[in-house]
């Protein structure tokens, strides 16, 4: 049985990212770390992230496979989030409150006024919401999110707060493609979690991943995929594969291979291609 592959991590700044980071991301020199990239093997379409927010992202939408093809020779990008801490009264935007047209759309993202067409919903963590690509969205300050996405960084800017760059000019917008790829449509809510039994339950399954909860007390088995799959540590600290983990650590498994873990108290985020993908 070949042995699971510790990801590499690599922190990113953010205007809008925070200090206290840990015990996901150790941060001695309590640095203002937004994101946390971990890099899986060139086999694995996906991208898993924790994002560490102090304030509002932009509001943003992502172009589903097609029009990224077309404009950026990528794949386009659908994503989930499952939610590892809130504070009080933190809360995401998942789609509009109300249906738009195209032009309304444009003139609210130009005035501002798109934050007030946006459903914000409060969130607690363990809560997961799945993303579509097309689906406005826009996560506030104090929350800290484990995100799994389709491997690309096509991200189209309706509004921004009027932020600015390093060099003083404003952060660009993209208006145009937003308006072109953006559903106009009311926004969802958090998704229910399937049991799977033995402490696994499904959190997200669409064309391009799937991804499970698991949670460990003593020892639970991983069953194989037919794609490489990642195992993300949230919570506790034993062996994975034999080998010792943490929280806040990523590792790759090959694609027919199952992997032990074992912990006293752990929980891991599991996510892959689908089936037949």
């Amino acid at each position: 049985m070949a042995a699971p592959v510790l990801l590499p991590s690599t922190p990113y700044y953010r205007i809008w990212g925070k200090a206290e980071t840990e015990p996901w991301h150790r941060n001695p020199n309590k640095e203002t770390i937004g994101e946390v990239w971990f890099s899986a093997s060139d086999s694995v379409p996906l991208l898993v992230k924790l994002l560490f927010t102090s304030a509002n992202l932009s509001v943003q939408v992502h172009p589903a496979d097609d029009y990224a093809a077309a404009k950026h020779n990528s794949r386009g990008k659908t994503e989930m989030w499952h939610i590892l801490r809130a504070e009080p009264d933190a809360r995401i935007a998942f789609g509009l409150r109300e249906a738009v047209t195209p032009q309304r759309l444009r003139a609210a993202a130009l005035s501002g006024e798109i934050v007030d067409l946006l459903h914000w919903i409060p969130v607690r963590p363990g809560e997961t919401y799945f993303i579509p690509a097309g689906t406005i969205h826009a996560i506030g300050g104090g929350l800290t999110i484990c995100e799994v996405q389709q491997l690309s960084d096509v991200t189209y800017r309706l509004f921004d707060y009027h932020r600015l760059e390093k060099d003083g000019q404003p952060r660009p917008l993209h208006l145009d493609d937003s308006v072109a790829v953006s559903r106009l449509t009311p926004g969802g809510a958090a998704q229910q979690p399937q049991p799977l039994g033995e402490g696994r339950e499904l959190l997200v399954e669409c064309p391009y991943f799937r991804t499970e909860r698991v949670v460990v007390t003593g020892q639970a088995a991983i069953p194989a995929r037919s794609h490489n799959m990642l195992c993300v540590a949230l919570e506790g600290t034993g062996k994975i594969g034999g080998l010792p983990f943490a929280a806040g650590q990523a590792w790759e498994v090959a694609a027919g291979e199952g992997v032990e873990i074992e912990s006293p108290s752990a929980v891991f985020l599991i996510t892959s291609e689908p089936e037949g993908r």
